[in-house]
């Protein structure tokens, strides 16, 4: 196999870390500051202030923890529950599966609905799950809303309505990290307990920190939670971020750096961020189709407007075309994961993208995969997703932030 020396842009079109604005970056670029002294929260309560829109809330409590999404994971799991509390999940995917593992790691009695990875959370079986729940032993129900391997979206807001039908207590907790930001998210509307997302997706910034939205009710959960912590500790840096720093030395640097991508996300407004990537979802879609292959979600419905994972066919390997976009094209997809590996590659279409950029993913995906051995029609999809991108700047309503 040919490998060019790299020259030009690497291209990254994985799920996350995303492309990080230049402005972003730029915020980084300053010398370091005394995180005790008065002025460190001006950098602190902007950003606090700046998520609760992107998460969908006026009344929740938020937290930052240095740290990755699995880090929150694990804030939210052990600041409110205890070990041998039981807990309801779906497993439909790699983040689903390893949110289970977790939770089972933690002590946790896990009852889980096994999906084929390409589903969505099934509203139904968990109402009658807690339908059957008589005694109440569900502490939670955990729901990943945007699972990043199989670019799939659940409905968070039907969960909800499930554990109303049912009048179940449990808390609902669920792993945005490949959504918040990107996706509408309304945690006070669906009655979201706990909220996880990372600070390297939609957010547009290095990783580094996991964010974590607490309700009311899982700020009351926190007094009967058994559950061992110091570094994790949510009540403690909540106390922290109150007077305006964290408990232990912050990545001072991310927060420079969120603060600014949370001020591109206000300037563009939100919901034109969730039409943006609507849009170039669309056009990712499409071209896939016009080239013949299928994404690994079952329907069209629920697939995910932040990645799309999509199916080689049995006779090409999919990690020949990632390795090939990578190693000819300075490109870079992600890979399939789990039960998916080499049967899918994944393009991200999340945080600080355009239409260009996807044309170029796309396109890219064209050469890597006739390269590997794929009967594809070079041009089909750029084609195709053009159509999308033309019809759909043209629509009433698509408004773009003014500069």
């Amino acid at each position: 196999m040919l490998k060019r020396f790299q020259t030009g842009t690497a291209h990254l079109f994985i799920p996350g870390p995303t492309n990080v604005p230049v402005d972003v970056l730029r915020a980084m670029n300053t010398p370091m500051q005394d995180h005790r002294a008065p002025e460190f929260s001006e950098v602190l309560a902007p950003v606090l202030d700046g998520l609760k829109p992107v998460f969908g809330t006026q009344e929740a409590a938020i937290a930052l923890f240095p740290g990755s999404g699995t880090a929150a994971w694990e804030a939210a799991i052990t600041n409110t529950l205890s070990p041998g509390d039981k807990v309801l999940m779906a497993r439909h995917g790699q983040f689903s599966t390893l949110w289970a593992t977790m939770a089972r790691d933690l002590g946790l009695q896990v009852e889980v609905i096994d999906l084929a990875w390409g589903a969505a959370c099934p509203i139904r079986e968990v109402e009658r799950r807690l339908g059957a729940d008589r005694h109440g032993e569900i502490r939670a129900v955990f729901v990943t809303h945007n699972e990043t391997a199989t670019g799939v979206t659940s409905d968070v807001a039907g969960i909800r309505a499930a554990l109303d039908a049912c009048f179940h207590d449990a808390l609902l907790f669920v792993d945005g990290v490949s959504s918040i930001g990107s996706l509408p998210f309304e945690m006070d509307l669906w009655g979201v307990d706990l909220a996880i997302a990372g600070s390297q997706k939609g957010l547009m910034c290095p990783a580094g920190l996991g964010l974590l939205a607490a309700s009311s009710r899982a700020l009351g959960a926190m007094d009967q939670s058994r559950s061992l912590r110091s570094y994790l500790d949510l009540r403690a840096m909540l106390r922290a971020h109150e007077a305006g720093s964290f408990c232990y030395t912050p990545p001072t640097h991310l927060l420079l750096a969120l603060r600014v991508a949370l001020s591109r996300l206000q300037a563009e407004g939100l919901q034109n961020v969730f039409k943006r990537h609507n849009h170039l979802a669309e056009g990712v879609r499409a071209g896939v189709a016009a080239l013949g292959l299928e994404i690994v979600a079952e329907h069209r419905s629920i697939a995910s407007d932040t990645v799309t994972a999509i199916r080689t066919g049995p006779s090409v390997d999919a990690r020949d075309v990632i390795t090939i976009a990578r190693e000819r094209y300075n490109t870079h997809f992600g890979a399939g994961l789990g039960p998916l590996e080499g049967r899918a590659f994944r393009i991200g279409h999340l945080g600080d993208l355009n239409e260009g950029m996807c044309l170029s993913a796309l396109g890219i995906a064209e050469l890597s995969l006739r390269a590997a051995g794929a009967k594809v029609e070079l041009g089909a999809a750029l084609v195709a997703a053009q159509q999308v991108f033309a019809s759909d700047r043209a629509e009433p309503g698509f408004a773009i932030a003014a500069e």
